[in-house]
């Protein structure tokens, strides 16, 4: 952000881009040396002069020339920054929606895992309903009832149906307050 703020201030201000113009400046410098090591006589100092006043007369339009196309440079160094932060804010955004639709797929993914277990909890409750009332009564405790023939079985067989309407319901009531999806 900040090149292309100075890029910017640069396009706006033409003093600063006739600055740039390095190889103007290496070759003024470079006359300007020249000129006041080499010369000692008047005769080539009024030279001097009448150069640097006609290169002054050309350097001026020319001034303008380079100025502009410094200047259609820079525009164009500016575009193509501008088209880069584009393409990286699209791939930002991008990257920012991909990221919203993997954490969408993971929520859906660990409720998906929460209501599988809470179906094994509701069938474990079943089954250990079932377990806990069959041993209760397969116990060795005196009991009249264990002396008729194939009441054991009967029993086993009353307590297992009930302990399965026992996790219907329960599955049922799940559903009901939607703790399952359908």
């Amino acid at each position: 952000m900040q090149v292309r703020d100075e890029i910017e201030h640069l396009l706006d201000d033409n003093e600063d881009m006739a600055d740039l113009y390095l190889t103007r400046k290496w070759i003024q410098q470079n006359q300007q040396s020249e000129v006041e090591l080499g010369e000692t006589a008047s005769n080539l100092l009024s030279r001097a002069t009448s150069n640097r006043s006609s290169s002054m007369v050309t350097s001026n339009t020319k001034d303008d020339n380079d100025v502009e196309d410094l200047e259609m440079l820079l525009e164009a160094y500016f575009m193509q920054l501008e088209g880069m932060r584009n393409r990286i804010l699209t791939v930002r955004e991008y990257i920012d929606d991909t990221e919203d639709y993997v954490n969408i797929q993971l929520d859906n993914q660990r409720n998906e895992m929460i209501q599988l277990q809470l179906t094994l909890t509701i069938a474990s409750f079943a089954i250990t309903a079932n377990t806990l009332l069959v041993s209760l009564f397969g116990m060795n405790i005196p009991c009249p009832l264990y002396k008729m023939d194939d009441v054991f079985g009967y029993f086993l067989s009353s307590v297992t149906a009930v302990c399965v309407v026992l996790f219907l319901l329960t599955l049922g009531y799940a559903w009901w307050k939607k703790l399952l999806g359908t």
